[in-house]
């Protein structure tokens, strides 16, 4: 494969659309070897999406429901960080425990800056979506149920242009987001010598240089989380684990070893 290096980052190897299946072939044995931590994880993951639709139910805001559940995939390569450190550790040949688990994220203030930056994606999703409700639906646009709501939706002019601008914007921001994380979080957890605005680079140009294999496994990543979330999020149990580790594993084939990290602290 070959390497793109800049001045003081990684270096960049080619992929190919083999080496993503590899790497969720890898991604599907390490939740099988320790399923225990990627169904506390996806457990985690999915209890925080139905609170947040829950919350907006309870609030009569109910037609949030759809932008909400979307949206909260934006925060998934964040969550997902302990299911990177379970893989690094048993590509290490270690048992991977939940204390050194915990000690290793903590140990790495990095990545609470870039768990920063999903959230604030995230945000910028949620008012985008408020604005454009408000932009083609109307100022004060309520409406009494999510039924109600996905009727207007889908049988007015107004609605089908609301869904269709927002889901354009929606899917220029989750590529963004997508770009900026999709390497970042392993690649801060595996090598010290690495900020968190390095990382993002260091994303965005494994992006750029492999945008067949990467957007193809963004795509990949939206349809499992979407199929995931329809039943009440509990898809989620499975897919996300599978999904943080196979993100491991093709982080390892699209970045050029480097620094790798010591022990984690006790």
């Amino acid at each position: 494969m070959e390497a793109n290096a800049t001045a003081g980052e990684p270096a960049i190897l080619r992929i190919n659309a083999s080496d993503v299946v590899e790497a969720f072939g890898k991604g599907l044995r390490d939740f099988q070897a320790a399923p225990l931590y990627g169904l506390a994880f996806g457990a985690l993951y999915a209890a925080g999406g139905l609170a947040v639709v829950m919350s907006a139910t309870a609030l009569g805001m109910s037609y949030f429901a759809y932008p909400l559940a979307a949206g909260f995939a934006l925060i998934g390569p964040f969550v997902a960080a302990g299911l990177y450190e379970v893989s690094r550790r048993r590509e290490r040949g270690e048992i991977p425990s939940a204390k050194e688990i915990w000690d290793r994220l903590r140990s790495r203030g990095e990545i609470g800056w870039m768990a920063l930056v999903t959230v604030f994606v995230f945000i910028m999703w949620m008012y985008q979506a408020r604005f454009l409700m408000a932009l083609f639906l109307g100022l004060n646009a309520s409406f009494g149920s999510l039924q109600q709501f996905i009727t207007i939706v889908l049988t007015t002019s107004e609605g089908l242009l609301f869904l269709l601008v927002g889901n354009i914007i929606g899917a220029a921001l989750s590529l963004i987001l997508f770009s900026l994380t999709a390497v970042s979080f392993p690649l801060l957890l595996d090598r010290d010598d690495i900020d968190f605005v390095t990382a993002m680079i260091t994303s965005v140009r494994a992006v750029v240089m492999n945008p067949g294999p990467m957007v193809g496994w963004a795509l990949v990543i939206i349809v499992l989380l979407v199929v995931s979330v329809m039943p009440f999020f509990l898809g989620l149990l499975v897919t996300l684990p599978v999904l943080g580790h196979t993100t491991w594993h093709l982080y390892r084939r699209v970045v050029a070893p480097g620094t790798a990290a010591g022990p984690a602290a006790g």
